[in-house]
């Protein structure tokens, strides 16, 4: 099962049409099976299965200490506080995300921002890839920014139910010589679509506040961060085992 869901998203990102501007991106449709999909949706988490995101500055913390983002991230030793049922489905769904053949796909295809960032030998620069599920409510909203430099690729992959709200997917700004934004690109928030990008001091991306009509804006956030020498190598996996202890914390705490 999970060497077929690999091949399908391989498959979904060679297929991605590729854009120069505003900054070099994929845009993805059908990434999942429709039969994965569709237990996707059915084993979206409860809330109380989420924890917060506070953002870069806590940005997305209210006044009452609640969190306009909160996630779940895609590892084994997170989902297994999911009912069984729905664990299978995202252990399946992280297994493939985290598989080197669609980190090699993406790497394949971004190559020519990648090479502006990191040279000749971007190809053997490496990735360390962290799939999270996110959940926005009404309020969320990030300003202009270019993602920080300890992350090499982008990845959001949308998971609404329906066509309803297709209005509210990230956008992508050109910058003016006297730092002013232009809106040149909105993604659509579709089924089953997403879009790629190499971070690079371009790929400047915002998301207007999720209006008060929706009720969850639900989505992966596959991040490949620089796992290029020592101090990269630590961090990353510090990253996972410091998460991990937040995330049990959580649950023992709850109780």
């Amino acid at each position: 099962m999970t060497n077929s869901l690999i091949t399908h998203v391989i498959g979904a990102i060679d297929a991605a049409p590729a854009y120069e501007k505003p900054f070099y991106h994929l845009q993805l449709k059908e990434v999942f099976p429709g039969g994965i999909y569709a237990e996707m949706m059915e084993a979206l988490p409860g809330a109380n299965h989420y924890r917060a995101l506070p953002g870069r500055n806590n940005e997305n913390l209210r006044d009452d200490g609640s969190s306009t983002r909160v996630k779940i991230d895609l590892f084994p030793e997170y989902i297994r506080h999911l009912p069984a049922a729905k664990r299978r489905v995202w252990e399946l769904v992280g297994d493939a995300l985290r598989s080197p053949g669609v980190c090699a796909a993406f790497m394949r295809r971004l190559a020519p921002a990648l090479e502006r960032r990191f040279g000749a030998r971007h190809g053997g620069v490496g990735m360390y890839p962290i799939p999270v599920l996110t959940r926005d409510i009404p309020g969320y909203c990030i300003t202009p920014h270019t993602d920080t430099r300890w992350k090499g690729i982008t990845v959001q992959l949308y998971l609404p139910r329906d066509e309803a709200h297709p209005d509210i997917g990230t956008i992508f700004h050109g910058r003016a010589a006297d730092g002013s934004f232009t809106r040149d690109t909105q993604m659509r928030f579709g089924p089953n679509s997403g879009y790629a990008f190499a971070v690079g001091d371009d790929s400047w991306h915002s998301a207007d506040p999720v209006p008060n009509d929706v009720v969850t804006r639900d989505s992966i956030l596959l991040t490949y961060f620089v796992d290029a020498g020592v101090l990269r190598f630590l961090r990353n996996r510090g990253k996972r085992v410091g998460n991990f202890v937040l995330n049990e914390v959580r649950y023992v705490t709850r109780r």
